[in-house]
């Protein structure tokens, strides 16, 4: 982090001087230049009255927001191919976020990973062919175009007892695939 660069932004964007600052801050105007223009350190108790003065924090200082990704390519997604359905991945590292969508491929015959009880929620839409959801006792068979919500609190799985390939967008909640 080019931290002289960071709080010559802050000051600007504070609408300060360099004489403002130093008056502020308790220090000089020279000290101050040369730390912006990156010819000379702070010590951490004076960066912390540097950013104190620009009305800020050092947690906040320091903390570096990385752009969030809002639209995923095919380059992104991650396949994992088993015996009986493939996963995509279709957002990568969903871990630290509310759901976790992915696309679940069944051949004919195939059948998904089995979903043990859990306190969360589940959406599923059919894209294409066929899938029977099997949740406790109950079995649904939900066609392309129609979609499945429910809890957690049963066991649960997707098979394919057609001729053709079944894909099914799943997403849940929290994270658990």
């Amino acid at each position: 982090m080019d931290i002289g660069h960071k709080i010559k932004q802050l000051r600007i964007q504070k609408g300060l001087t360099l004489e403002e600052l130093a008056s502020r801050s308790e220090l000089t105007k020279g000290f101050l230049s040369q730390m912006e223009r990156n010819l000379t350190s702070p010590s951490i108790a004076t960066l912390n009255d540097i950013v104190e003065a620009l009305g800020s924090s050092l947690s906040e200082f320091f903390r570096e927001d990385k752009e969030e990704q809002i639209v995923f390519h095919k380059k992104d997604f991650f396949v994992d191919e088993r015996e009986n359905y493939t996963v995509h991945w279709i957002v990568p590292n969903t871990q630290k976020n509310e759901m976790e969508p992915i696309m679940v491929e069944l051949p004919q015959g195939g059948e998904s990973f089995v979903m043990d009880p859990h306190s969360g929620e589940e959406f599923g839409y059919v894209a294409e062919g066929c899938v029977t959801l099997v949740c406790g006792e109950e079995s649904h068979v939900i066609h392309k175009g129609e979609t499945f919500y429910l809890s957690g609190k049963k066991r649960h799985y997707l098979k394919n007892e057609k001729k053709t390939t079944a894909k099914v967008i799943w997403v849940s909640t929290p994270p658990l695939f």
